[in-house]
């Protein structure tokens, strides 16, 4: 019996899906193979089929489906490692990929499609690249994270339901296998859940909106659903009274996000080596990287990296033995990682100079590219304003303690 034909067996085991190389050494040839597209892409904006394609065939696109489905868990480890390698290929690539994966990796955790549809989506992931998103913010609303009720309602009729709202934001939009569209129904305590929506519906508009100074790959354009009709099964509400309260980025698919952008880090390092090795100024008469100028910037480059990366190991490590600590320190470690790759950029294309300005040189790209981390969630404010919070409440003094000072 094949995959497909267990598709309509609920809670029956899949057969094995084929194994995916984490290996440092293929991480790096998928990576190489993405940076090979990555400009190219960049110019032209276009959705980058060719190197998802290489991830499907890589089998990076499945990872996350659970052992119930065939697949392995995705550990939070091989999680920053995959994104770390990916975003140093190309990080709009990465993005799209990523947005994928976590869907799988939610679904692993806690199952929410209905049977026959997440059965029919990994069937489907061994042929051709099925991507997935949470299609959430609004143009007006903004980003769930920061609160507040969706603008978009799914409305009850006789066969399912019906779809009306504008989103922003949909990394992946032009090439969606499935729309996951945060939506309410129109009552005075909603039911909110995302809908399943099938690309291929009626009624899904993409207005191409995305014209980014960077990461301008990841077709993260608005779509528009004008009555789109979806299956009853399609959308399993909570009551927006019993809904807990979101914590951004307490979790692994934080840590992966703030690799992919470390990621771009890397890939900005291994272009500021290749120009201090390769650059003789006719007043020096041997390459720059002799200088210990260089050599110190270098030091400090790697010195960011270096420190972003331990932590985002080591907190990974922390989730996949259980650590109840580590989703508190999440937000945080998301700051000051991609605070890290910010500065290992910029401090290579203040030591390159003018040339590092120049379009036919990649360091531009990726200046552009990592100034994407700002935006994820949490945002720098929300992440201080909750640690600081949380220091406030956990350190509060023992009145009955005395004078501290």
């Amino acid at each position: 019996m094949t995959l497909t034909d267990q598709r309509l067996s609920p809670g029956r085991a899949r057969p094995a899906l084929p194994t995916v190389d984490l290996s440092d050494d293929h991480l790096a040839r998928v990576r190489d193979a993405l940076a090979a597209t990555a400009e190219e892409y960049d110019r032209s904006a276009e959705f980058p089929w060719v190197p998802l394609q290489v991830l499907h065939d890589a089998g990076f696109l499945r990872l996350g489906i659970g052992p119930a489905y065939g697949g392995t868990t995705l550990t939070a480890v091989d999680a920053v490692r995959v994104f770390g390698a990916l975003g140093a290929g190309d990080p709009s690539v990465a993005l799209i990929a990523a947005m994928t994966v976590f869907q799988h990796a939610q679904q692993s955790a806690t199952p929410w499609w209905p049977e026959d549809l997440y059965a029919s989506v990994v069937a489907d992931s061994l042929d051709r690249p099925v991507l997935l998103n949470a299609v959430r913010a609004e143009p007006e609303w903004g980003a769930p994270a920061r609160g507040g009720l969706p603008s978009t309602t799914v409305r009850r009729t006789a066969d399912g339901w019906v779809l009306n709202g504008h989103k922003g934001f949909a990394t992946g939009s032009e090439g969606l296998a499935y729309h996951l569209v945060w939506a309410a129904t129109d009552e005075a305590d909603p039911l909110l859940a995302h809908a399943i929506v099938p690309a291929e519906s009626p009624g899904i508009r993409i207005e191409k909106t995305w014209d980014h100074l960077g990461m301008r790959a990841t077709s993260t354009h608005d779509v528009v659903y004008t009555d789109v009709e979806i299956p009853f099964e399609n959308f399993r509400g909570t009551r927006h009274s019993e809904l807990p309260r979101e914590l951004s980025a307490g979790s692994p698919t934080g840590l992966a996000i703030a690799a992919l952008y470390v990621g771009v880090g890397r890939a900005a390092q291994r272009f500021f080596v290749r120009f201090a090795h390769e650059r003789v100024p006719t007043s020096l008469g041997r390459p720059i990287a002799t200088t210990e100028r260089i050599q110190t910037v270098a030091g400090e480059i790697e010195a960011q990296l270096v420190g972003a990366e331990e932590l985002l190991l080591g907190l990974a490590s922390r989730f996949d033995t259980g650590d109840p600590d580590a989703a508190r320190r999440a937000g945080v470690a998301k700051l000051l990682t991609t605070r890290a790759a910010t500065t290992a950029v910029q401090t290579a294309l203040a030591a390159i100079g003018n040339p590092a300005l120049t379009r036919h040189h990649p360091l531009e790209r990726h200046f552009r590219d990592v100034q994407g981390a700002r935006p994820h969630p949490p945002q720098d404010d929300a992440a201080l304003l909750l640690a600081g919070r949380r220091s406030l409440d956990d350190l509060r003094p023992d009145p009955t303690a005395g004078d501290l000072s």
